[in-house]
């Protein structure tokens, strides 16, 4: 089994996951935008919309060319470009379009596929391009949507600019070829000054934070199952103790008893007590094994029951520290009815429950 098909659904998962991230960060970001469309002769048609929606439209266009505005730019666009949210509106003949079908169910992660298969569709891996794509439409049990690219190097001398204006974030996008010219645009990149969140930040900081919980949870096993152990350990020391104890204590306290009444105490300590023998035998036999008769006489241990593998048990009972000398008493049958193979095993029960 390779990682590949792990990494990359991982990687579909983290950009997904930033990608709401960012949404949330842009429905909190700045009240005011300023929308600047491309037109003929690469001049911009700016565009002042306000918090409650109002729209001014300034009679002047500005250019912007090698990263820079050419001409005096105008006092209210000057202005209304401080700290807003600026949208770069380009012309569709920038743009290289491609279809790409998925799955329906895919629809939830569009933003991790596409990223994945940015450099199978375009000239240019998910770094050099700036992308995005039309929402989906719906193809029987399928789902299509239209993949919008560009090279970053193209977008990068406007992004240069807007930023020199005081633009606190600018968002690139344009309107497909062939749909409505009052259709809203695709995006295709959001650009962000230091201090804004950024949607490749955010992924790899989710995938350190994912890394150091994944570390520290791996690191907190194993202290947990050495502390395990070595509470096992004293445990165990403790009960011997014990028992040594009260052995050592009967042997003081015996003096005046009878033969008889000294035998039968030694004896009620040495034998296992049957609640005792049932607790050790539950933990050694599986789950697809059903007891129906038990005894207990002495040391001895007789087991009748049902069981898929009945020589398996043998196995499991000597390699307990509870029980040795396990042997079937009885032949192994199978009835029509049985649901497993109907045992009958003795074994002797060691001295460790004392």
């Amino acid at each position: 089994m390779t990682l590949k098909p792990i990494t990359e659904a991982f990687s579909i998962w983290m950009a997904t996951v930033a990608g709401w991230l960012v949404a949330l960060s842009d429905r909190r970001g700045p009240g005011r935008n300023v929308r600047l469309i491309e037109e003929e002769g690469g001049r911009f048609k700016v565009e002042i919309v306000r918090k409650r929606g109002s729209v001014t439209s300034p009679r002047e266009r500005i250019r912007i060319v090698d990263g820079a505005v050419v001409g005096a730019l105008p006092a209210p666009v000057k202005s209304a470009l401080q700290g807003s949210r600026a949208e770069l509106v380009l012309r569709p003949g920038r743009f290289l379009s491609r279809p790409l079908e998925l799955p329906k169910r895919a629809g939830e992660f569009i933003e991790g596929i596409v990223r994945a298969q940015i450099d199978r569709l375009t000239p240019w891996t998910a770094n050099e391009a700036a992308y995005g794509w039309t929402a989906p439409q719906q193809l029987g049990d399928r789902i299509q949507v239209t993949v919008i690219a560009t090279a970053r190097a193209l977008v990068a001398p406007y992004l240069q600019a807007l930023a020199a204006l005081g633009a606190g974030s600018v968002q690139v996008s344009t309107v497909p070829d062939g749909t409505d010219p009052k259709a809203a645009p695709v995006r295709v990149l959001e650009h962000v000054e230091r201090g804004a969140l950024d949607m490749r930040r955010i992924q790899r900081l989710l995938t350190a934070v994912f890394l150091v919980t994944g570390l520290g949870a791996f690191a907190a096993l194993l202290v947990a199952q050495y502390v395990t152990d070595s509470l096992d350990a004293e445990q165990q020391e403790l009960t011997r103790r014990v028992s040594e104890q009260r052995a050592l204590m009967r042997r003081d306290g015996s003096g005046g008893a009878s033969l008889t009444q000294g035998a039968l105490s030694v004896r009620k300590w040495e034998t296992a007590s049957t609640v005792v023998v049932v607790e050790a035998l539950s933990q050694v036999l599986p789950d697809h094994t059903y007891v129906t008769e038990l005894r207990v006489e002495g040391d001895k241990l007789q087991v009748i029951g049902i069981t898929r593998d009945a020589p398996s048990l043998i196995r499991l009972l000597e390699q307990s520290p509870f029980f040795f000398q396990a042997t079937f008493f009885a032949p192994t049958t199978r009835s029509p009815g049985d649901p497993g193979e109907r045992f009958h095993i003795e074994a002797r029960i060691k001295p460790v429950f004392t």
